[in-house]
């Protein structure tokens, strides 16, 4: 849940460790800030007690907290972030007690914190001749770790301890997640909160080296435990690389999961596929698919789910399935998925050669006739792979319609790295007149639509109502969107069905008619939709049992959200 800004209420927490000559003048540089502060003693010795209570005793915005002894700059600082939560604080400014910040710029990370209540905001060294150049280099080679970890550039410095936390977030990962308790807590923590969800936004600000600061950084030990925390952060990336290419699963409704750090992962596996081929990525992405199996119990539940309603289903129907469906095979077959996914963004499936066309499927494909296609795909199959259309037929675009932030990001990847493959994505938050007159533009001119039929968004949408028809699917009712219908019949176009499997180690292209374009008449429109969804679901069916692997929504397809549930 995001913090309000009406409820900014930060406090400092300073760390000290025999740091009794240069405190009085930190914190006679932090009184302006007219804030409570956090002082914790992380077991100095008797020489640096006396100016510690000396110091709570003189100001009344200072507590004295004291770890019996002496257990680092990480544990004194997780001390005070759970003190500063229990007090009711939302915000935590973490300064460090040698005076090598500048804290006439705490007041710009706090009004940072303020407009951006949910983000860690840290300070950003700008370092002058002072700072070693043992240090320097150490930071260099920190930051390019913390890219690996991340899959992303956007974490610019993890080891200032100038930053104010968000304590809400901060402290439920302190209860989740066991930390290294000195010189390795400061990039461990922002990695992994980066990892959550919280954003880190950066402040450039002067730190210096005083020649007679004195540094508790251990040489050896230190850079021991540092290695050991990247290593972890580094097997951590690995094991969780999964959760950036599949989808999240039932804890969350599929609108709800944020797909936030997708961009850097796409860009992490068009790397590892420039530089080392199809077949490394696949032997890279096997055990990483088999630790998600193994730790994806939400997904495995789901994937399991299905397999035993197809069965079942295909056992009502007659009809034979594929050998060896199981959810690992399951897993697998999605992580084959996202190798092809990036072979059609690179433009290596063609018509004809990895990719064919099933019996009459072609003729509902056919770009001769000037007019654009309204496609309605979904999340089965290697839909991917339809971008060989677009090389397969000279000058066609297709516009593939998505409801989710994060396509923007992913239109970006696209222009990058495939400006040539002839797909536009089209980020909309809901489908309304001004989406229909676009597309119907689209369409006079010549160009596919393309948009997927098996996927509910959350909430209410536009005009009130939730929008969703129940249809048999695999013997149980199950919610499809009455947009992408509504959509059809508004701009009065033939509606082609598609999706593209994988059968005898082949891509094949199933497509079918779905309408011929006609208006939702007003007197019995509902019947006439629910028509529309039944006959897509019972295609849908149809094509799953021919290939039930293909079937990538590793949810309860046939449950709403609760909260929707509850208005139904």
């Amino acid at each position: 849940m995001s913090l309000n800004q009406d409820d900014f209420r930060p406090c400092i927490i300073i760390p000290c460790y025999n740091h009794g000559a240069t405190l009085a003048a930190v914190l006679g540089r932090l009184e302006p800030l007219a804030l409570p502060c956090i002082l914790v003693d992380d077991g100095s010795d008797a020489a640096t007690q006396v100016p510690l209570r000396e110091a709570a005793a003189r100001h009344s915005w200072v507590t004295l907290l004291r770890l019996p002894v002496n257990r680092g700059k990480g544990a004194a600082v997780m001390h005070g972030l759970r003190a500063a939560a229990r007090a009711g604080y939302s915000h935590a400014l973490q300064v460090d007690a040698d005076g090598q910040h500048r804290l006439e710029d705490a007041p710009r990370l706090l009004a940072a914190a303020r407009r951006e209540p949910d983000a860690l905001i840290s300070g950003r060294p700008i370092y002058d001749d002072s700072i070693p150049r043992a240090r320097r280099w150490g930071r260099y080679i920190t930051h390019v770790w913390v890219w690996i970890e991340t899959l992303s550039l956007s974490l610019r410095d993890s080891m200032c301890g100038f930053r104010v936390y968000p304590l809400a977030p901060t402290v439920a990962l302190l209860d989740r997640v066991r930390f290294g308790e000195r010189m390795d807590f400061d990039t461990e923590i922002m990695v992994r909160l980066y990892r959550d969800g919280t954003p880190s936004r950066f402040i450039d600000t002067p730190v210096v080296y005083p020649a007679d600061g004195i540094s508790h950084f251990d040489a050896l030990n230190d850079n021991l435990r540092i290695s050991w925390m990247h290593t972890r952060l580094v097997c951590g990336m690995l094991m969780g690389l999964p959760r950036r290419l599949l989808p999240r699963g039932t804890e969350k409704h599929w609108a709800r999961t944020e797909e936030r750090r997708g961009l850097a992962g796409m860009r992490f596996m068009l790397w590892v596929w420039q530089r080392f081929g199809r077949r490394a990525f696949g032997w890279l992405l096997r055990p990483v698919v088999g630790v998600y199996w193994l730790t994806g119990g939400n997904q495995r539940r789901a994937s399991r789910l299905w397999l035993s309603r197809v069965e079942t289903r295909a056992v009502q129907l007659g009809v034979t399935l594929p050998a060896g469906l199981n959810s690992y095979r399951h897993f697998l077959r999605f992580g084959d998925a996202m190798l092809n996914k990036i072979a059609a963004w690179r433009g290596e499936i063609r018509i004809g050669h990895e990719i064919d066309f099933a019996p009459g499927a072609e003729a509902y494909l056919n770009h001769d006739s000037g007019r654009g296609k309204l496609i309605l795909a979904s999340h089965l199959g290697d839909i991917e792979a339809s971008r060989a259309l677009a090389q397969h037929h000279a000058g066609l675009t297709i516009n593939a319609l998505v409801f989710t932030e994060h396509a923007r990001r992913f239109r970006q990847v696209m222009e990058e790295i495939a400006p040539q493959a002839g797909v536009n994505l089209m980020p909309v938050t809901d489908i309304g007149p001004e989406t229909a007159m676009l597309l119907q533009q689209k369409l006079e001119a010549g160009e596919w639509v393309a948009i997927v039929g098996d996927r509910t968004a959350v909430g209410p949408q536009r005009g009130g109502g939730q929008r969703v028809t129940w249809s048999p699917f695999m013997g149980h009712l199950a919610p499809f969107p009455q947009g992408p219908f509504i959509l059809a019949a508004a701009l009065k176009s033939p509606v082609v069905m598609m999706t593209v499997l994988r059968e005898q180690g082949r891509l094949v292209i199933h497509a079918g008619p779905l309408s011929d374009g006609q208006a939702l008449p007003r007197k019995g429109r509902q019947q006439a939709l629910q028509a529309l969804t039944d006959r897509y679901a019972q295609w849908l069916e149809q094509m799953a049992l021919r290939s039930p692997l293909d079937w990538f929504n590793f949810y309860d397809f046939w449950r709403l959200p609760p909260e929707q549930e509850a208005e139904c």
